[in-house]
């Protein structure tokens, strides 16, 4: 009886030690967190997600994963209900999507709001406002690898046909033809480079004497332009002083006027005997006359004479006038 009295002791003892433990298992994992519930509807795979995944916002974990099923409202959606915690500023532009964690593949959704939006999403446990499930990157490069995949393709059989035989072929003909280029560009250097040195370094060289020569004949040409001009400044002077009122050319012809009325005086007045020498006298003015027309055409004769004159009869060089017929 006493052992069958400590048996029943020692179990009710491990009971109770079993209900503490249980009881502070609870006591410590209680969460009196206010969880509002809400819905996601998708027609991608949520591959990896379980029930009790976490759920973040922005990277903070606010609640859990309720439960996975099937979108009794779409046809061929999936359901998957959130409890999220009521602090959350939830708005109706907030979306979600599915995330992965690290290297263990185990997905959870991830809550995100891009400020579209400043009206607050009111929840709703009987009948959940949904939010809507954006597709997670997986799920765009998946959608999209098709694409890619014939894009590489095309790349690939693009770069079989540029390495083919024949563009291999037309490849190291080219390179061939550039080294040849090559080589005779270098060729070309070096005979410009012996032109420089035997050709246009000597005619360099002989630039600087022939600019000096230059110079000097440019300077004895102004020089001799100098002269000149003061020359035909002379001469201008004289020429303006001969034609100048009161100048020589016009006291010549008042001389010449007042000789004439003399001589119409004398033949008025004169015997005839003085016919001859009014005669002669008419002839000396009109001599006058053409020399005072010579001056005036020539006054330069004044300074340089009128030249050689022609030679008469008997003196050398004389040619007779021809016939007139």
């Amino acid at each position: 009886m006493e052992n069958r009295a400590h048996a029943i002791a020692a179990g009710a003892f491990v009971l109770g030690l079993i209900a503490a433990v249980i009881a502070l298992v609870v006591w410590f994992t209680r969460d009196g967190t206010v969880r509002n519930v809400y819905e996601l509807s998708t027609r991608e795979a949520v591959s990896g997600l379980q029930p009790q995944a976490m759920v973040r916002y922005r990277g903070i974990a606010v609640g859990k994963v309720a439960s996975i099923d099937f979108d009794p409202k779409v046809k061929g959606n999936v359901r998957v209900r959130i409890t999220v915690d009521e602090k959350v500023p939830l708005t109706t532009s907030t979306f979600a999507s599915l995330s992965y964690q690290g290297v263990t593949g185990l997905a959870f959704i991830a809550l995100d709001d891009k400020g579209e939006s400043q009206v607050a999403l009111k929840p709703d446990n009987d009948d959940p406002p949904r939010i809507p499930l954006r597709p997670s990157i997986l799920a765009q490069l998946q959608e999209r690898g098709e694409g890619i995949l014939n894009q590489v393709e095309s790349a690939t059989k693009r770069i079989n046909q540029l390495v083919g035989d024949d563009n291999q072929k037309r490849i190291a003909d080219a390179l061939e033809n550039i080294s040849q280029a090559a080589q005779s560009g270098n060729q070309l250097t070096r005979s410009l480079d012996n032109t420089i040195k035997t050709r246009l370094d000597p005619a360099l060289a002989s630039i600087p004497p022939l600019a000096n020569t230059a110079r000097e004949s440019l300077m004895t040409f102004r020089g001799t332009a100098t002269d000149f001009s003061r020359v035909a400044g002379s001469l201008n002077g004289t020429i303006t002083k001969l034609n100048a009122e009161g100048g020589a050319i016009e006291r010549l012809g008042s001389g010449t006027a007042a000789l004439t009325q003399t001589l119409e005086s004398l033949n008025n007045t004169t015997l005839p005997r003085f016919n001859r020498a009014a005669d002669d006298t008419s002839t000396a003015a009109r001599r006058i006359g053409r020399v005072a027309d010579n001056i005036a055409d020539n006054p330069q004769s004044l300074l340089y004479g009128t030249g050689i004159p022609q030679p008469g009869p008997g003196e050398a060089g004389f040619s007779a006038p021809a016939a007139q017929r």
